[in-house]
C-alpha cells in the first residue's frame, strides 16, 4: 500500500510500504478520508518525542471495511484503543486507561496511509447519506465535544454563559460548533490569523477576533500555549472555568494568584471517552454540527506539501482532509 511516511523533522515521504495487517479481532479498512490534526504537524516539527521517525501518522479517518462479515461497512474511527478492563475503562473514562494507544503513535501506525487496521469497538457505521470526508471530521469533533461537557459540567448553572474559544483551527471552531449544539448562545473565537480569522467569519459564519474583549465564564484554549494559557486565565470571570485543549508547550502562561483569588476552575482535557465519540458522531450524522463544510481536500500524494503549507500560515481552511486513493 501506499502511505505518507514521517521521516523525520519537516520530511515526509509517499511511498510504498507493507500493508496493514489486522490483530484477532480487528478489520482492515480501506482509508478514504484521514485530516491533519495539531498533533501531526507537532511531530512533523520535531515536537513530539511519543511519535519517533519513521511512523506513519495521522488519526482522524473515515473509511470502508474490506473483508470478513463487515466487508463494505462504510465507518468513521475511534482511533483511541483502550485495554477496556481497568478502573478508568469500566468507569467510562477509557481516555484515562493507562495501557491506551492511539493509531499515529508506536506500537500503532496511523492512517495517512491507504489502510489501516481497527479493532471491532472503534468503529461506528457511517449512514450512507454522509459522505466520509465529513464522517472522518467525527475524531476532532470529539476532542471538543468532550472539553465543552467537561466545563459545562463545572460551570456553575446560575453563571450566565459567555464563552471564548482561543484558536480558531479545527479543534476551537469544534469547541465553537459543540457550544452551540448545546444551546450556549454567546461565543467569541480569537484567531490572530488575518486569513483564518476571515475564512471563519465569512465562510464559517463565527463570530471571531483577533484578540478577546472583556471577561467570559467559560474559556477554551485550543492552542495551550504559555501566551494563550496567559490570555485564558487573564480573561476568566470570577467562578469561571477554563477548558484546556492544546498542547503547543508543556509550561508558562498561567496566572496561578488570579485564578485563586478568583477561583478560577482549570480543567486538562484529553480525547474523549468512548460514549463522547459515539454522541459526537450521532450529532454529526444528525446535522446538529453543522453543514461541516470548512476542510479542504488534496490527495495523499500531496501530503508533505500540504503540511509544508500549514507550517507557512497558507492555509485559510481549519483542516486539510487527504484522500489516500485519489
Amino acid at each position: 500500500m501506499k502511505a505518507l511516511i514521517y521521516d523525520g523533522v519537516e520530511t515526509l515521504g509517499f511511498r510504498d510500504t507493507d500493508l496493514a495487517v489486522p490483530r484477532p479481532g480487528e478489520h482492515l479498512i480501506r482509508v478514504e478520508a484521514v485530516g491533519v490534526c495539531g498533533s501531526d504537524m507537532h511531530a512533523y516539527l520535531g515536537h513530539d518525542a511519543r511519535r519517533p521517525a519513521p511512523l506513519i501518522l495521522g488519526h482522524e479517518a473515515a473509511g470502508v471495511i474490506e473483508g470478513g462479515p463487515r466487508d463494505g461497512e462504510r465507518v468513521t474511527i475511534n482511533p483511541l484503543v483502550t485495554c477496556g478492563t481497568c478502573l478508568a475503562c469500566a468507569s467510562g473514562r477509557e481516555n484515562l486507561c493507562p495501557e491506551r494507544q492511539i493509531i499515529s503513535m508506536p506500537p500503532r501506525e496511523g492512517a495517512f496511509a491507504q489502510y489501516v487496521a481497527m479493532p471491532e469497538s472503534n468503529l461506528i457505521m457511517v449512514p450512507d447519506d454522509v459522505p466520509l470526508a465529513k464522517a472522518a471530521l467525527a475524531e476532532p469533533l470529539a476532542v471538543s465535544w468532550h472539553a465543552v461537557q467537561l466545563a459545562l459540567a463545572v460551570l456553575d448553572p446560575k453563571m450566565p454563559i459567555r464563552a471564548l474559544v482561543i484558536g480558531g483551527g479545527a479543534i476551537g471552531l469544534a469547541a465553537a460548533l459543540a457550544l452551540r449544539a448545546m444551546d450556549v448562545e454567546d461565543i467569541t473565537i480569537t484567531e490572530p490569523n488575518d486569513t483564518r480569522r476571515a475564512y471563519l467569519v465569512d465562510v464559517c459564519a463565527q463570530n471571531a477576533r483577533s484578540e478577546p474583549e472583556g471577561l467570559y465564564s467559560l474559556v477554551i484554549d485550543a492552542v495551550g500555549f504559555a501566551a494563550t494559557r496567559a490570555t485564558a486565565s487573564a480573561h476568566t470571570a470570577p467562578g469561571g472555568v477554563i477548558a484546556h485543549v492544546g498542547l503547543g508547550e508543556d509550561t508558562g502562561g498561567l496566572d496561578a494568584r488570579r485564578m485563586t483569588l478568583q477561583e478560577i476552575t482549570f480543567i486538562g482535557t484529553y480525547t474523549y471517552t468512548a460514549q463522547d465519540f459515539r454522541d459526537c458522531a450521532k450529532a454529526l450524522f444528525d446535522g446538529l454540527l453543522g453543514p461541516l463544510d470548512w476542510t479542504e481536500a488534496r490527495p495523499l500524494s500531496e501530503g508533505a506539501q500540504a503540511f509544508a503549507d500549514i507550517r507557512a500560515g497558507r492555509v485559510a481552511a481549519p483542516k486539510i482532509v487527504l484522500h489516500p486513493h485519489d
